[in-house]
């Protein structure tokens, strides 16, 4: 393990977990690297304390009066994050139907958090009601309009939506995310039961952020302010994971597997010769891990060779280098011990599952919802074994009410012949959470 942060600096680590020991001919080496950041102070692309900027996102389409709470959460929630902003943190609230409207503070600008702005801003709420559609790609386009004119290294929005994106073409959300991704990273969050799951994740999965559910208003405000309360703790952005490869030397995937699993694969961006970088958005005090896959050539016994070398960089401004803050190596020893190259590490082998755990949900409430009886049982009956034998125990719960347990170890479930929307909902959006590797 490496650490080249200065004292200044935020301070990142990288570990590396893997069983670097492959057969004679073995090509795919696995490697869980986790990477910590325990912040700082200032340095070059680090945020000072109010560094930030945020633009809050209410759905004000005409559904959110049905129930009248919705609406009324959501006045509630926003006013909360608001009190919950630092001095000096710029922000914004945007209201969201099928056009996007500026409520605070207007004329296309953002406000600087204080005493004054933040009564105001709170005035400002008391405007907002319900009407019209849906169209939250016209939502993040303004967000970014507001939080490009910002120099701030944290760019951040929270989207709360209570319907389906019904009036907007899906290709136009998607160039959305496309032409934003990068640029901020946002949050969402769905309230009630109508709205759509793919969506509310693939909003927060293109920009670097969590979803959850909110079937009950009432709960709105405590999760606004725990948001608002994450934002303001981060302390770096733009963090890249950057993975260098040998010659002759094929990524297979990168994932973020904790918190959450999250394929970054498809996210890289050249860095370099034989070098890409993996976004992974903003950092405060927190640690994450990440699964990297790679495919070397064929080796004799008694041969070893550097794998891939995995770092996390700033890149820098136009012109500039970017600055390394930790970095990671990963091996490849070919040997003809049976034991050590058949050798699972622990590390690899519980987020392989944990992997598979999220998708085994996902492909289960899918053939749930086609009414293919054979199939969900057979993935949802997988999914209790994986959370069961990984001491997953919120997840555990969630499946719970979704089947009856006959047998956890054995995978053993039986589809209950009724679920309530919010259960089957929740399951599905918090499939991806992950829990650690027990530590021994």
């Amino acid at each position: 393990m490496a650490n080249f942060a200065k004292p200044s600096a935020p301070r990142f680590s990288v570990e590396v977990y893997q069983n670097e020991f492959l057969p004679e001919g073995g090509r795919d080496v696995h490697a869980i690297v986790t990477v910590t950041s325990t912040g700082g102070a200032t340095a070059t692309r680090i945020t000072d304390r109010g560094s930030a900027a945020v633009v809050i996102m209410v759905d004000c389409s005409g559904s959110m009066e049905y129930p009248p709470d919705k609406m009324r959460g959501a006045r509630e929630a926003t006013a909360a994050a608001i009190d919950t902003l630092r001095d000096g943190t710029s922000f914004a609230v945007i209201a969201g139907t099928h056009v996007a409207k500026e409520v605070y503070p207007g004329q296309g600008r953002l406000a600087v958090a204080g005493p004054a702005t933040r009564a105001q801003a709170k005035e400002a709420l008391r405007t907002l009601s319900s009407g019209g559609g849906t169209a939250i790609g016209t939502w993040l386009r303004l967000a970014d309009g507001l939080l490009r004119q910002s120099t701030a290294t944290i760019r951040h929005g929270i989207l709360l939506t209570d319907g389906r994106n019904e009036h907007e073409d899906p290709a136009a959300l998607r160039a959305t995310l496309d032409a934003v991704a990068g640029r901020f990273t946002c949050d969402a969050r769905g309230v009630g039961t109508d709205w759509e799951v793919k969506e509310v994740t693939g909003i927060a999965s293109a920009l670097l952020g969590s979803a959850d559910i909110v079937a009950d208003p009432a709960h709105l405000t405590e999760d606004f302010t725990r948001m608002m309360e994450n934002v303001m703790g981060k302390e770096v952005a733009d963090v890249a994971l950057r993975l260098w490869t040998p010659v002759g030397v094929e990524v297979q995937y990168v994932k973020q597997v904790a918190p959450t699993v999250q394929d970054l694969s498809d996210r890289r961006s050249e860095a370099g010769p034989r070098a890409g970088d993996y976004p992974t958005g903003s950092w405060g005090d927190e640690s994450r891990e990440y699964h990297v896959c790679v495919r070397v050539p064929a080796a004799n016994v008694g041969q070893e060779m550097l794998a891939a070398r995995a770092s996390l960089v700033l890149p820098g401004a136009a012109g500039e280098p970017s600055a390394t803050l930790a970095q990671g190596l990963v091996r490849a020893v070919w040997t003809n011990d049976l034991a050590a190259s058949t050798a699972i590490n622990p590390q690899v082998a519980h987020y392989t599952g944990q992997a598979e755990l999220a998708q085994a949900i996902q492909q289960g409430l899918e053939a749930r919802k086609l009414g293919d009886v054979g199939g969900a049982t057979a993935k949802l009956g997988r999914a209790v074994q994986l959370a069961s034998a990984s001491g997953n125990a919120d997840t555990a719960k969630l499946l719970a009410k979704v089947v009856d347990v006959v047998d956890a170890a054995a995978g053993t479930v039986r589809l209950k012949a009724k679920v309530a929307d919010a259960d089957e909902m929740t399951l599905e959006t918090r499939s991806t959470q992950t829990v650690r590797v027990k530590k021994t």
